[in-house]
């Protein structure tokens, strides 16, 4: 059985967006264009054009990156997009709940509400450096559970989930949800994509986004990868020319060789950075914990976050507060040596502080 049987009915016979016909060296008077090609900017193609409905180039390459088949794969405008199109696929009003784990990215739970689906949040286990509590999940789920979205490594916490328990997961859920594995931040642990798993369960999705590792937050560009009559069913909520010419010229610069080793030193630099920034903030006596992380960003515990990021803004050092289950916790991004030495340097004037 296939999860898209899970799908909303009105999804399931949705069919795609037949955009106008696309054909080199032609006279196209059939896509309402405009025939002079703008002036602005310097682009392989000419912006006065509709840039591919799906960019298949790109998908060619993105899928490689990701470790699937091409048909496995739709391109989305980052990893947001991603979870919106699932969601908007399988779950509407009344209709399909989206369970998730907490604490964890906020847009599960925001695309969730916009389509009024119920929430299901399983709390992490936190005495175990928020480690993802599979059982408490399989517990949690019913008939009405048609995702269950795991964020690994975890935002905002970094930790992640063995493979096994993901395994176990996908095989006791089967054909009555669909596992989302949200791998933003897969680059900076040292586990492979579960996308080698794709070939095995029916049931899984990954989505996956340029934004961390490759530095291309601002092009917005992900995709996500799952069994290729899912991906077709999605492809027809995306909404046509979803990827702008300018980005895609950019994102299939950026998988060159060359820029794609740029980008592993950048990924190495930032891990190095972590471990060294980690051990640096246990010497505060004010860090009360700082828990081990696969991500790009440290979780920390501090005695009061209020005073800490009144004082890092203050010298224009921004990091990021929670409330609710992370009270006085503060995730930092880790930045460049110099920036991470500047925290650091500010930091002590609050150690300085507490000797006076």
């Amino acid at each position: 059985m296939s999860i898209v049987k899970l799908a909303r009915p009105e999804i399931q016979a949705l069919s795609p967006y037949e955009a106008a016909e696309q054909v080199d060296d032609t006279i196209r008077l059939n896509a309402n264009e405009s025939p002079r090609p703008c002036t602005v900017g310097n682009f392989r193609r000419p912006l006065n054009r509709y840039p591919e409905v799906r960019p298949q180039k790109l998908r060619r390459e993105l899928a490689k990156r990701f470790g699937c088949e091409p048909e496995q794969l739709l391109v989305t405008r980052g990893s947001s997009e991603a979870i919106d199109l699932v969601i908007r696929t399988f779950c509407q009003s009344e209709t399909g709940s989206v369970l998730t784990t907490t604490p964890t990215f906020s847009m599960y739970r925001h695309y969730a509400e916009v389509q009024g689906a119920r929430i299901i949040e399983v709390p992490t286990l936190a005495e175990q450096d928020f480690a993802i509590d599979v059982d408490a999940i399989l517990e949690a789920c019913d008939d009405s559970t048609r995702l269950i979205i795991v964020c690994a490594p975890n935002n905002p916490t970094g930790t992640t989930l063995p493979r096994a328990d993901l395994e176990r997961l996908l095989e006791l859920r089967g054909d009555k949800s669909a596992i989302v594995v949200d791998e933003a931040y897969v680059e900076f642990g040292d586990k492979p994509s579960v996308s080698e798993l794709l070939g095995r369960f029916d049931n899984l999705l990954v989505l996956r986004t340029l934004s961390k590792a490759l530095g291309f937050a601002g092009a917005r560009c992900g995709g996500v990868a799952g069994p290729a009559p899912v991906i077709r069913m999605l492809s027809a909520v995306q909404a046509p020319y979803a990827l702008a010419t300018p980005v895609v010229e950019c994102v299939e610069d950026a998988l060159q060789a060359n820029q794609l080793e740029l980008a592993r030193k950048t990924v190495a630099e930032i891990i190095d950075e972590r471990e060294r920034l980690a051990e640096a903030l246990r010497r505060y006596g004010f860090v009360t914990k700082v828990w081990p992380s696969n991500a790009n960003f440290l979780l920390i515990r501090v005695d009061d976050a209020a005073r800490v990021m009144r004082r890092c803004g203050e010298e224009k050092v921004l990091l990021r507060h929670f409330g609710g289950g992370l009270d006085d916790c503060i995730r930092i991004s880790i930045g460049t040596p110099e920036e991470n030495g500047k925290l650091l340097s500010t930091l002590d004037t609050l150690k300085e502080d507490r000797n006076a």
